[in-house]
């Protein structure tokens, strides 16, 4: 078998893991909640939440990329051999494609919209209305749909047809760099606005008022969500980089520094919302909407708004491309391993598989906008979301936790040894009982809250 290949440097890898827990929850979720639930107060309780379960389930996942050097594909069949661990990867696996097939979509609208804000073809001074009849517009349109969504799709695996070092690192090391620096600006910019201070006051100042009219439960458990899925756990996506990581550094500490990278983009994207709303008196909200209409409607109005607004989609852009390239990563190295067939003819199948997945979830707000899988106005995309999220991420994570934990599985003591190994902080002996009874509660009550949420 041919050397598995490493990345060149530490900072490749940070950049690169970061960038696929860095994705558009970031932005149209994590701001919004922060504000309805009680800005810095919700802040501290999401930190909790990420560093004390987000970050021990991170170093699972990169644990067990690490030990194996393989992928989800083979990484049970080498840690455990000759038990039937491997059989979990057969319901794993999908949730990549699920999860591709809708998110190259909106990242193809990302696409869009960088090039129709940044080329000033957005009409200056509308309304939320009009702007909300743009995206609709585009909804309507398969065809351009279709253009974008092949664009990004293509372009992202080709990306990874060059290979690890050759391909991802060499290029989504220096857009991760641009997509900080694009955001620390714009976040900059936003203090030049005249009513940043009311916007960052309803942003992080701590609000009682807000926790209790929404709820402490709710607060908690919307916390616990965005904790939970920011990091986009349950997969293999992040396992995958753990397989091509060297050993100098202890995986406590890459995964706080990973969790720390994408907690940075998550704040600061409210630096950059929340003043500018407040400024242009547009209502601020969250989903699709708050970057399709709500933020296209404070570029119409802002001077030099197709710039600001260019900007600003160009680093959504690049925030769903580096989700697109590491998972693409992942779906490539699980089929070279599985089938045994070379990289480039990993890429062409994927890409073909990737983009007729994604068709029903196109089709959706077209030809097939009729279908509400999930009741009321559900759509497609609705439903493949769910399959993923409320589903496939929880018990793909707790398969990792029972993995870890259960002398049946890997093992705690060699969780421990792999996890500890390199400079940074250890992980104690003692978490055993942590990892074995209080992870499986939490990822639990996520999972009733989903199904709560969608069904009532």
């Amino acid at each position: 078998m041919a050397a598995r290949e490493q990345f060149s440097s530490r900072l490749g890898f940070l950049l690169i893991a970061a960038g696929c827990a860095i994705g558009l929850g970031n932005v149209w979720r994590f701001p919004y909640i922060t504000g309805q639930y009680g800005g810095a107060i919700f802040v501290i309780i999401y930190l909790c939440f990420l560093f004390f379960v987000g970050v021990p389930l991170l170093t699972m996942e990169l644990s067990v990329g690490r030990a194996s050097r393989r992928s989800l594909g083979q990484s049970f069949e080498v840690l455990k051999p000759n038990t039937k661990w491997y059989l979990n990867k057969f319901w794993m696996i999908p949730g990549n494609y699920i999860l591709m097939s809708f998110y190259s979509l909106v990242t193809g609208w990302m696409l869009y919209y960088m090039v129709k804000v940044g080329s000033g073809s957005i009409a200056a001074n509308i309304t939320q209305a009009d702007a909300g009849a743009v995206f609709n517009n585009l909804l309507s349109e398969p065809a351009i749909m279709l253009l974008c969504t092949v664009t990004v799709v293509v372009s992202s695996f080709a990306v990874c047809a060059f290979g690890l070092e050759k391909g991802v690192e060499r290029i989504t090391k220096p857009m991760m760099l641009l997509l900080f620096a694009l955001l620390i600006f714009l976040a900059a910019r936003s203090f030049s606005l005249p009513s940043v201070k009311e916007g960052l006051s309803y942003y992080l100042m701590p609000s009682l008022d807000n926790m209790q009219k929404e709820g402490v439960l709710n607060a908690l458990s919307a916390a616990m969500g965005q904790a939970f899925f920011t990091l986009g756990l349950g997969v293999g996506s992040i396992q995958i980089f753990g397989s091509y990581m060297s050993r100098d550094y202890s995986l406590g500490k890459e995964a706080f520094t990973i969790t720390l990278l994408d907690t940075t983009v998550a704040l600061l994207a409210g630096f950059v919302i929340f003043p500018a709303c407040f400024s242009y008196n547009v209502e601020p909200g969250q989903g699709p909407g708050l970057i399709f209409v709500t933020l296209v409607t404070v570029f119409s109005n802002m001077e030099y708004g197709a710039i600001w607004g260019g900007i600003f989609f160009l680093f959504m852009l690049f925030a769903a491309l580096s989700t697109l390239i590491a998972v693409f990563e992942n779906i490539i190295a699980i089929s070279m391993e599985v089938f045994k067939v070379s990289r480039i003819k990993a890429v062409v199948y994927n890409c073909i598989t990737i983009l007729v997945l994604g068709l029903p979830c196109m089709f959706g707000y077209n030809y097939l906008s009729d279908i509400h899988p999930l009741g009321g106005e559900s759509t497609i995309l609705d439903t493949y979301d769910f399959i993923l999220s409320n589903n496939i991420l929880p018990f793909g994570t707790t398969c990792y936790v029972l993995f870890i934990t259960l002398k049946r599985g890997w093992g705690f003591d060699n969780y421990l040894n792999e996890t500890n190994h390199g400079h940074g902080f250890k992980i104690p002996r003692g978490a055993i009982n942590y990892y074995r009874f209080v992870l499986p509660v939490v990822i639990c009550a996520l999972f009733i809250q989903g199904y709560v949420a969608v069904f009532g």
